[in-house]
């Protein structure tokens, strides 16, 4: 029988009663299992004055967990999802999503018959769907590598507090840099285009499509709205301003940029690779979480008065 790879929430105590459960019922079908939190994926805030030493990508891949694991089950909501994701990808592993949080706008299963549908996995009826996400890193004037991180959804860049304009120059691939006076920056994957970049006036982009998306977060001028782009290029962008800001990658790892720092992002090598029991239906998704393309209800006909 196969390995198996469990991360959990410690923060929910749902959670981590489940993935007991789950570690027992699985070792009485004959898996060997491995658990840890996703408390490693989640890196917090780094300050480069302060001589924070680098934490490289293929570093956060836990200890416990060997390439051959079969699969990894994540319990928790999207910000769970989105660190376990961090700590796997390196390693190619796919992951089975268990939804214990609110939107769950990325998990694949509902706790009330994870028994039923864990047969199913262990029995070889899934897909996998891949996932691209995004390298961002951070060098100084020196080209002097700082920090990395992987994101599923977005990186942003923005002023602390977000209460007045940044400048930003950004080059994207060969093409000429453009400017962008802003509130911040969004860039985004597909999977992305549902949760920040969404509110921010961004397009929804189905998930297969190889492409990022940069969102200006209230930007000062109309002509700057949002781009859509090939996800082969790499873009650098530099802002230009006398304070520091903030990058936040997938809400839970972040970096001070200062000036003259650099962030460039590009297509991860590691995608993120999800353990699907039907073929993704994008549209549903969108349908049940985001209220997307429901039935039009018709206006009452109305009555004439005698």
């Amino acid at each position: 029988m196969p390995k198996v790879g469990i991360i959990y929430n410690d923060g929910k105590p749902t959670a981590e009663r489940v993935a007991e459960q789950m570690q027992h019922w699985l070792e009485r079908q004959g898996c060997t299992v491995r658990t840890t939190t996703g408390s490693g994926g989640i890196l917090g805030y780094a300050n480069p004055h302060d001589g924070v030493p680098l934490v490289p990508i293929e570093s956060l891949v836990p200890q416990e967990f060997e390439r051959d694991l079969a699969f990894v089950i994540v319990l928790g909501g999207d910000g769970t999802v989105l660190a376990a994701c961090r700590q796997v990808a390196p390693y190619a592993l796919p992951v089975l999503t268990v939804n214990t949080g609110h939107m769950g706008f990325l998990t694949e299963l509902y706790l009330s018959h994870w028994e039923e549908s864990l047969g199913l996995v262990l029995a070889g009826q899934y897909v996998i769907e891949q996932r691209s996400m995004m390298a961002v890193r951070v060098f100084d004037p020196e080209r002097t590598l700082l920090w990395e991180a992987l994101a599923l959804n977005e990186m942003v860049l923005h002023r602390e507090p977000l209460t007045s304009m940044c400048h930003f120059e950004i080059k994207i691939g060969r093409h000429s840099p453009v400017d962008v006076a802003a509130d911040g920056v969004i860039l985004s994957t597909p999977t992305g285009s549902t949760a920040y970049a969404l509110s921010a006036g961004g397009p929804v982009i189905e998930p297969g499509i190889p492409v990022w998306q940069l969102v200006p977060i209230c930007p000062h001028s109309m002509a700057s709205r949002a781009l859509v782009f090939a996800n082969t290029e790499t873009t650098v962008i530099t802002p230009a301003n006398r304070h520091r800001l903030v990058l936040v990658a997938d809400g839970n790892a972040g970096c001070y940029i200062y000036p003259d720092y650099s962030v460039v992002v590009e297509r991860s090598p590691y995608p993120a690779r999800f353990v699907r029991l039907n073929y993704g239906e994008f549209f549903q998704v969108l349908r049940e979480k985001l209220g997307w393309g429901l039935p039009h209800v018709a206006k009452p006909t109305s009555v004439e008065l005698p």
